[in-house]
């Protein structure tokens, strides 16, 4: 007669320390958890209340800020700590982002400053509706120490100024090449493109009356990925691409209402995604300019700008209805995920997303620069593992019953200022009357003079080639 005895080693059993948690045996057979799913239920509508209740996405504003409306901020693609702000004032301010705090201040210009883009890691660039783009160098050291030495002692004008560029008008906008190593820049003016490099003090290359139009180009931005596209937005509605090797225009497509901002996906270059006038944001394809490829609903107002995150799944965009909206790309009903506000907020310029995907910078015409978390009930600093295995135990929940009315009632929910609230159930209002006239249109006219439309065919007006 055999006997079979179960033998286990002591390591599956004993506990390696005195602080570690005891090891359970447990039996994964569904048969003999039959409450399983109700159990998994209540722990992903408990976990959802958890990510309300610890919902605090404002981490601080960035002291001794402007005297006036800031405009533009930007971030650098290569590093995470320098940040630069500039305003109404023409002022350029330089940030240590780990500590808020400011490194220096350039009276840079003496109008509105339009445009900010790091060159590389040793300088920037700005440019100004007064007509000139200046070069700046940055500090080599950007940390606590440095910052505090510096922030009490103000830099003067011509500090760290290594070029000016002047043209007969006024800057709208400006660029850097992606590459680094390609030393050049674009900027956008009154109805004309330019290309410079540092080494001329004429532009390379004028593209004016593009397309036949002469209106002012307001935004003009690089490829990520191909140094010789360039994209630009003009005051004609016009979104239009055109190649810097031939020095010709590609295609154009003209839109319902004007562009304020347009940003490539970083990750997904064939895409980018445009901030418009009608209060949404779209993303076109680069191949198929006819319609965009998705739209992105919630604001009350024009979008002033946008930002892609740095891993190309989403994007922030800030409006003129003061508040900050963050959206999937993937998103189907292209509703926001989050939205954040303060009562102290006011019109929203400018949004950036940090490089490490943790943060959200912005700049309102409170002369105010504000950090935000990029996941509103994410903790700051290091966590444990046992914090970070059941974060991710909490997120995969929601994400399996996020489908339920419950989860949906709870986890999409926002507390919204009251004015937006309004104007979202008036813009519903009105949307629900235009499709009740569509419809009537249809039904009492003759066949085929009135059609129903798409939303998205309505938001191009025409293609040109």
């Amino acid at each position: 007669m055999k006997v079979k005895a179960l033998s286990r080693s002591r390591a599956s059993t004993e506990r390696e320390c005195s602080g570690d948690l005891r090891k359970h045996q447990r039996n994964l057979d569904p048969v003999y958890h039959p409450m399983q799913r109700p159990r998994e239920m209540a722990r992903a509508i408990t976990a959802a209340k958890m990510n309300r209740m610890f919902a605090h996405p404002l981490i601080g504003n960035f002291g001794n800020g402007h005297q006036d409306a800031v405009y533009r901020t930007c971030i650098s693609r290569s590093s995470l700590l320098p940040m630069l702000s500039g305003g109404a004032d023409g002022q350029v301010k330089l940030w240590d982002m780990a500590t808020r705090s400011c490194v220096a201040t350039l009276n840079a210009h003496t109008q509105a400053v339009n445009g900010l883009v790091f060159g590389g890691d040793q300088d920037f660039y700005s440019c100004s509706q007064d007509g000139t783009v200046r070069r700046f160098s940055i500090p080599k050291v950007l940390s606590a120490s440095s910052a505090e030495a510096i922030v009490n002692d103000k830099i003067s004008q011509d500090h760290g100024l290594m070029d000016t560029w002047r043209i007969q008008g006024s800057f709208q906008s400006i660029d850097h090449q992606w590459d680094n190593a390609i030393r050049q820049f674009a900027t956008a003016s009154d109805s004309a493109v330019q290309l410079w490099t540092p080494e001329r003090s004429t532009p390379l290359q004028t593209h004016d009356d593009l397309w036949g139009s002469a209106d002012t180009v307001n935004i003009v931005r690089f490829h990520p990925s191909e140094p010789s596209l360039l994209a630009n937005c003009s005051m004609d509605r016009g979104v239009g691409l055109f190649d810097l090797r031939t020095a010709s225009a590609m295609k154009k497509t003209v839109l319902r209402m004007r562009c304020n901002d347009l940003q490539w996906n970083p990750m997904e270059p064939l895409n980018f995604v445009v901030a418009n006038e009608d209060f949404n944001a779209y993303t076109f394809d680069m191949r198929k300019l006819k319609t965009p490829s998705h739209m992105y609903k919630g604001h009350t107002s024009a979008v002033m700008s946008v930002s892609w995150a740095p891993t190309g799944r989403e994007f922030v965009t800030g409006s003129y209805d003061r508040t900050l909206r963050i959206f999937n790309l993937r998103e189907r009903n292209g509703v926001a995920r989050d939205i954040y506000h303060t009562k102290r907020m006011q019109r929203v310029f400018t949004v950036n997303f940090s490089m490490d995907n943790s943060y959200i910078i912005s700049g309102s015409d409170d002369t105010n620069v504000r950090l935000w978390k990029a996941r509103a009930s994410e903790k700051l600093g290091q966590l444990t593992p046992r914090e970070e295995a059941a974060t991710q135990y909490r997120q995969a929940l929601i994400k399996k019953y996020e489908h339920l009315p419950t989860m949906q009632k709870i986890y999409r929910s926002r507390k919204i200022p009251k004015v937006i609230k309004k104007q979202t159930q008036q813009a519903i209002i009105q949307k629900e009357s235009a499709e009740r006239k569509q419809a009537n249109r249809v039904k009492h006219s003759k066949p085929g003079t009135h059609t129903f439309k798409s939303e998205r065919k309505k938001v191009v007006d025409k293609e040109i080639d």
